[in-house]
């Protein structure tokens, strides 16, 4: 067990036996897209993460964390593992808001509604281990060992196809997914890199298409602008 993990778990089971003692907690601190928007609640983007709705559910996401933060917490240090669990549950969080704004049905009801539980981040963990243990099996269902990348790409579908009109909130999976995905093609600087880097690519193209700039060569010298 690495530092981290043990006091997410602990984390968690302590707020789980706190809203069982009184359950009113879960209405200050899950996730209701309502009172962020409306009256700037902002701290339930991150709290929502450490409550559950009951046994198997915490249960659930404190093996799935246990399972895939280990190892990840051993790849990339205590303060990395904290920094990219935050992003993606955060970033889970953020997408449940702005769904809730869209235009349709379920919509309107997930503004009114409360998210709670570390699924999103526990999304972002799935997909760091697939990006970095492609090959590793999973059981799927936990009967069918396939590879990790598979495994990712088959819950992601499931929770794509049943966001609408599912009970569970599969828009804070879906989130923590893309924001994780994101993160880690940025490298060890994130999203903010990967958008630099963009733009700084973008930028090269330009420049290189104003001076009409060419690689050069040995031969047909007089030709090659450099």
């Amino acid at each position: 067990m690495t530092p981290a993990v043990k006091w997410l778990i602990i984390g968690n089971v302590a707020m789980f036996v706190a809203t069982l003692i009184y359950a009113p907690i879960t209405l200050y601190l899950g996730l209701s897209p309502e009172l962020v928007i409306e009256k700037q609640w902002l701290w339930q983007l991150a709290t929502y993460l450490f409550l559950h709705g009951g046994a198997a559910h915490i249960l659930l996401n404190m093996l799935g964390i246990w399972m895939f933060g280990v190892e990840l917490e051993r790849l990339w240090g205590t303060r990395q593992f904290v920094k990219y669990y935050a992003i993606t549950g955060v970033g889970a969080g953020l997408t449940v808001v702005a769904v809730s704004l869209l235009p349709f049905d379920f919509a309107a009801q997930t503004y009114r509604s409360i998210t709670i539980g570390a699924s999103g981040a526990l999304y972002g963990l799935l997909v760091a281990f697939a990006f970095y243990y492609p090959d590793r099996p999973l059981l799927m269902f936990f009967l069918f060992p396939i590879p990790a990348k598979y495994f990712v790409m088959i819950v992601g579908a499931m929770a794509f196809l049943s966001a609408p009109h599912s009970r569970v909130s599969e828009t804070a999976h879906l989130g923590g997914l893309v924001i994780g995905y994101l993160y880690l093609r940025g490298g060890r600087g994130g999203l903010t890199a990967e958008i630099k880097y963009r733009y700084l690519k973008w930028k090269m193209n330009r420049l290189r298409r104003k001076f009409d700039v060419y690689s050069g060569g040995r031969s047909d010298w007089d030709r090659h602008v450099h």
